[in-house]
């Protein structure tokens, strides 16, 4: 699923969050989003999601404006924090909404759990317990998962590595390169793990007070050294 943003114009008072000219992510990549807090990036999936309204431009999720059609909503999922999630409920009955609001049978519903039991390692369901009492971790789990349950084509996921072990991150990046190696779905994740989005990422964009300074494939020459220069001096 292609994504398109057309000058995009964020700002926040004096603060410019976001100034996009142009930027195409097509069909099938894994992007990963990096830059330093305040750079812009949970500011572009809040406007792609329509959650905030851009002061100028327009987001396209494959080929329809988000702010002017719910069509896109279908093809789309998310997670970009804890406010997504419905924290009085477990995660089985949460997992149901998500399921009948997207439109996924029950039977459905329980065929696609299972390709999440090693990342859920037997800490998420089964216990009984809200989403409020979970640790930040397994909160963290239960909305990746949620945000893929209805396969969508566009998945964005806002530091979907934060809160989790080890373990549970090796897992992650598994779940998202096989999940796109299946499905072919476009992929976007931002991360201040570098280590990570090198790993599973088709493509990198850096972004610096709301601007793209650079947006390489990633068998670009000396990318990772670059980019990690750029953090070193910018630290």
């Amino acid at each position: 699923m292609e994504l398109t943003l057309d000058n995009v114009k964020k700002t926040f008072g004096e603060k410019v969050a976001l100034d996009v000219d142009t930027y195409v992510i097509h069909d099938g990549e894994i992007v990963g989003l990096v830059g330093n807090n305040g750079a812009g990036k949970t500011t572009m999936f809040r406007v792609i999601l329509d959650l905030i309204k851009p002061d100028e431009g327009v987001a396209r999720i494959g080929g329809v404006a988000t702010a002017h059609s719910e069509e896109w909503k279908a093809v789309t999922g998310a997670y970009v924090d804890s406010g997504f999630l419905i924290d009085y409920l477990t995660p089985e009955e949460y997992f149901d909404f998500v399921a009948k609001v997207n439109g996924v049978s029950k039977e459905d519903l329980d065929a696609r759990l299972l390709k999440f039991e090693h990342f859920m390692n037997g800490e998420v369901v089964g216990n009984n317990t809200l989403i409020r009492n979970l640790s930040a971790g397994n909160k963290q789990k239960v909305g990746i998962i949620g945000a893929m349950l209805h396969n969508p084509q566009l998945l964005l996921l806002d530091e979907p590595f934060n809160f989790l072990d080890p373990s549970s991150q090796h897992a992650m990046k598994y779940l998202l390169e096989s999940y796109n190696r299946e499905t072919g779905a476009t992929i976007i994740v931002s991360s201040h793990n570098l280590t990570h989005t090198f790993d599973i990422c088709t493509r990198v964009t850096l972004l610096e007070h709301g601007k793209i300074i650079k947006d390489c494939d990633k068998d670009y020459p000396n990318l990772t050294e670059e980019i990690e220069a750029y953090f070193i001096h910018n630290s």
